[in-house]
C-alpha cells in the first residue's frame, strides 16, 4: 500500500503514469517511495522530469486544447457567401444578427471572433450552412 503527500493510498497495481496525474504527487515524491522508478529516472536530469512530469500532468488539457485548435481551423474552411443574409435566421440572437450582418464574415471561423456571437449562434450558422 502506497500513500504519498497526503494522497490516497494506493492498493493494488497501478502504472506510475496514473500515480503521477495526481495534483500532489511529483516525480520526485515517486523517486523518493518507488526505488525501482529512482534507478530508472535518476538518468535523466531535472529539467527533462520536470518536463515530463508537466506533460503528464496536463496531457488531458492539451489534448482539449488541441481539439480546440483544429475545430477552429475546421471553421475557417467553411465559407460564407458575400451575400448571405443573416436576418433570416431567426434563431440567431438579435445582437449576433446585427454583427454578424455589419462585419459580413468570409468564414465561420471569423464569424465565432465576432463579440457579441455566441457559441450556440455559431452552431446555428453552421446547422443552416449544412454543417
Amino acid at each position: 500500500m502506497l500513500g504519498i503527500n497526503e494522497s490516497s493510498p494506493v492498493n493494488q497495481k497501478m502504472k506510475l503514469i496514473n500515480i503521477l496525474t495526481r495534483p500532489e504527487i511529483g516525480i520526485t515524491d515517486i523517486m523518493a517511495h518507488i526505488p525501482i522508478a529512482n534507478n530508472f529516472l535518476e538518468k535523466y536530469d531535472r529539467e527533462t522530469l520536470e518536463e515530463a512530469e508537466i506533460l503528464i500532468k496536463y496531457a488531458g488539457y492539451i489534448g482539449k486544447e488541441n481539439e480546440n485548435a483544429d475545430k477552429l481551423k475546421r471553421l475557417e474552411d467553411i465559407r460564407i457567401s458575400d451575400n448571405f443574409d443573416f436576418s433570416r435566421l431567426a434563431s440567431l440572437s438579435t445582437e449576433a444578427r446585427q454583427k454578424l450582418a455589419k462585419v459580413r464574415p468570409a468564414t465561420v471561423g471569423q464569424a465565432s471572433r465576432i463579440s457579441g456571437v455566441s457559441p450556440s449562434d455559431v452552431s446555428v450558422l453552421l446547422v443552416y450552412l449544412g454543417r
